[in-house]
């Protein structure tokens, strides 16, 4: 009995699994819906292996004034889709639907390089693709990183239980 209780704790901690797909190819322009989220024709995606701030979310910079960094995600995630054609590939599909890709502009990986640039973390809980990308961003103390922040999910976590 007791081993059956800790493994229902331990399943109840395990991230809700993305539902696998065949590969979808997508390519066009795209724009920003927030900071880990594009529409791409009539389809929207969410960007494999990051998160970002939502958009109603605020971050300090280094001296403790509040600033919006969700918006600002949401910009440099518009500023990488801007005059360039994207090319997306997505192998998964999330519980709202969200087609989760991998997605690139102008040659350059989109989710890389938004948590290169500190404006979005390693989403770990699903992947560890961009983790290194994530330390060296922390580590120049670039974007959210240059301040303090709360990581997007346990900001949604605090919103859910108020």
């Amino acid at each position: 009995m007791f081993v059956f209780a800790l493994l229902s704790l331990g399943l109840a901690a395990v991230p809700v699994a993305a539902k696998r797909t065949d590969p979808v190819l997508l390519q066009g322009a795209a724009r920003a819906i927030d900071g880990d989220t594009l529409q791409l024709g009539d389809t929207r995606l969410r960007l494999h292996g990051i998160d970002a701030p939502e958009i109603r979310q605020t971050c300090e910079d280094n001296v403790g004034e509040a600033w919006s960094c969700g918006r600002r995600a949401a910009l440099e995630l518009a500023a990488a889709l801007s005059g360039a054609e994207v090319h997306c590939i997505s192998r998964e599909q999330d519980r709202y639907q969200r087609l989760i890709a991998t997605c690139w502009a102008a040659g350059r990986d989109i989710g890389q390089s938004l948590v290169a640039h500190g404006w979005a973390v390693a989403y770990r809980r699903f992947s560890p693709d961009y983790v290194s990308e994530e330390e060296f961003a922390r580590y120049l103390a670039q974007g959210m990183w240059a301040g303090r922040f709360d990581m997007p999910w346990e900001w949604r976590q605090a919103r859910r239980r108020q």
